[in-house]
């Protein structure tokens, strides 16, 4: 039997370790192509590629870590997906794959993660997709702990199939494998930002600043993606793409706008 097509991406950059290993539990799995960010592309959110030209390298001298091949893509995360499906690839894969992020991509952080808009751009396509998030933004971060839940997750994907329009964004607590509670299917939790600006002063008299911030989880909820990683469990968040309000319809509807 013909072995499963997988699109391995991320936001970190090609020679990030999670990508890394995400490639290594991937490679068991099935046939993989990495087309991945020459570069890091945190928080780009879902940014593409208009006001200059891409690139997409295919990789010779870098360790593949059980790929068929590798290209290194000078856009976003978006744009990796893009090209991967349009242009690299002889056919559709059978799933695309974004990650291991170093870092949380649960609640709001979904919003602006390169590695989430990956897997939805994915999803855009009528491609099966997943994000996989580590709470561990170190770039040493033991990614081997989780490898067994992430691939039976990927296997469940492919065997069951994903609702059509929707993507999974999996995110795995900093924890020892024996410490790892097991999956939970969660609601994203409502959280935000609240941000804060150093403002600094260039030696040239020009002021700068660098972005801040706090995370303020406004959600007491035992059924969300927090609730679920800060009591050892990785959570799994079905994620839509289409942003309409559909309860809101109705009471707009009553507005006289004529």
């Amino acid at each position: 039997m013909q072995k499963p097509l997988i699109l391995v991406t991320n936001d970190d950059g090609i020679t990030a370790p999670g990508l890394r290993s995400l490639i290594q539990f991937a490679s068991e799995i099935g046939d993989v192509i990495v087309v991945a960010p020459d570069s890091p592309q945190s928080g780009m959110g879902h940014a593409i590629t208009i006001n200059n030209t891409l690139y997409a390298t295919k990789m010779t001298t870098i360790e593949k870590d059980g790929a068929n091949a590798e290209y290194s893509c000078s856009g976003t995360p978006a744009d990796c997906v893009k090209l991967g499906l349009q242009e690299i690839l002889d056919r559709k894969p059978d799933i695309v794959i974004s990650g291991i992020n170093h870092g949380s991509n649960a609640s709001i952080n979904v919003i602006y993660s390169g590695t989430m808009s990956a897997a939805i751009e994915a999803g855009i396509e009528g491609v099966p997709a997943i994000g996989f998030s580590l709470c561990d933004y170190t770039w040493k971060a033991d990614f081997s702990q989780s490898k067994g839940y992430i691939q039976k997750i990927i296997q469940e994907a492919l065997a069951n199939g994903i609702p059509q329009g929707v993507v999974l964004n999996v995110n795995i607590p900093k924890l020892q494998t024996n410490e790892l509670k097991g999956v939970k299917i969660c609601r994203q939790a409502r959280a935000n930002w609240k941000e804060k600006f150093d403002k600094r002063t260039s030696p040239m008299g020009k002021d700068y600043y660098w972005l801040t911030g706090e995370f303020e989880l406004l959600d007491k909820g035992e059924d969300t993606d927090e609730w679920a990683l800060a009591n050892g469990y990785i959570s799994v968040v079905p994620t839509q793409f289409d942003l309409t309000a559909h309860h809101s319809i109705q009471q707009l509807n009553a507005w006289e706008l004529g």
